[in-house]
């Protein structure tokens, strides 16, 4: 097959928090990051292998560490660079993805860097069928209450609830929008939404979410994917540092290079 079709064998997900039931046995090519917690659903999901993105790999290299934790559980994984394709988006990781990590299940396959994303999926389907019990990774959610509103940190973003609505969000997930999906880009109407920028990446995909959530009047930034561990909304409020703002984020005083910890120390009590 070519073009946006993926291989036999093969199928796409934007995000691993809605892996569908096809996946159980299949290679999945998933948008979402390649961080450890992507990689457990993968494993829950039962699929035989899995394709993600490399989020700009990272502080502690924390956007491919989703490889080492299904190498351990014998399921074979790669990351494509989010330098060539956007991040998110499944159909251009096929057209223009290239392999930057593998572990070493998929390298025994013959899934390599260097390779188009459509090649290294194609060895995968070689891959065993493991059935495990993968050791759980919970998803924390953590508060700090503030004068004015809460900082609710939340390491994936599909994990948001109705009651965040006008708090401050801070994920730990990329900032590039989920299939390309403008609606996604925050399931509530947050005061402020905070993400990681996944290496800025192809296109700046990674920015994705800060102009949709602008239209939606929600302050936005995104923190440097060296500075912060993907995947940890922790890590985003303690060590991250700005890297790209909306109007509104920048209307209230954000800007590039700031402390993630200060600005929102600040929005929480003004």
């Amino acid at each position: 097959m070519t073009g946006d079709n993926p291989p036999s064998g093969v199928i796409t997900a934007n995000t691993a928090t809605r892996l569908p039931p096809e996946a159980e046995g299949a290679v999945v090519i998933c948008g979402s990051h390649g961080g450890r917690y992507p990689g457990y659903l993968a494993a829950r999901a039962a699929v035989r292998a899995i394709v993600l993105c490399d989020a700009g790999i990272g502080k502690d290299e924390a956007g491919v560490g989703g490889l080492a934790y299904l190498e351990d559980l014998g399921i074979a994984a790669a990351a494509v660079s989010s330098a060539s394709c956007r991040i998110g988006d499944t159909g251009d990781m096929l057209a223009r993805g290239r392999i930057s990590r593998v572990n070493t299940v998929a390298a025994g396959l013959g899934a390599a860097a260097g390779q188009s994303c459509r090649e290294a999926s194609e060895a995968l389907t070689a891959a065993p069928l493991r059935q495990v019990t993968p050791p759980p990774i919970g998803e924390s959610r953590q508060v700090i209450e503030g004068k004015a509103r809460r900082i609710v940190m939340i390491d994936s973003a599909a994990d948001v609830r109705p009651e965040d609505a006008g708090q401050i969000v801070v994920t730990g997930s990329h900032g590039g929008l989920v299939g390309g999906e403008p609606a996604k880009a925050l399931q509530v109407d947050g005061f402020a939404g905070v993400f990681n920028d996944a290496g800025i990446g192809m296109e700046e995909a990674g920015l994705g979410r800060l102009p949709a959530l602008d239209q939606r009047g929600i302050a936005a930034f995104t923190v440097a994917a060296e500075s912060a561990r993907i995947g940890e909304a922790r890590s985003s409020y303690e060590d991250g540092l700005v890297s790209a703002v909306n109007k509104h984020a920048e209307d209230l005083g954000a800007r590039p290079g700031m402390t993630a910890r200060a600005i929102l120390d600040t929005w929480a009590r003004e």
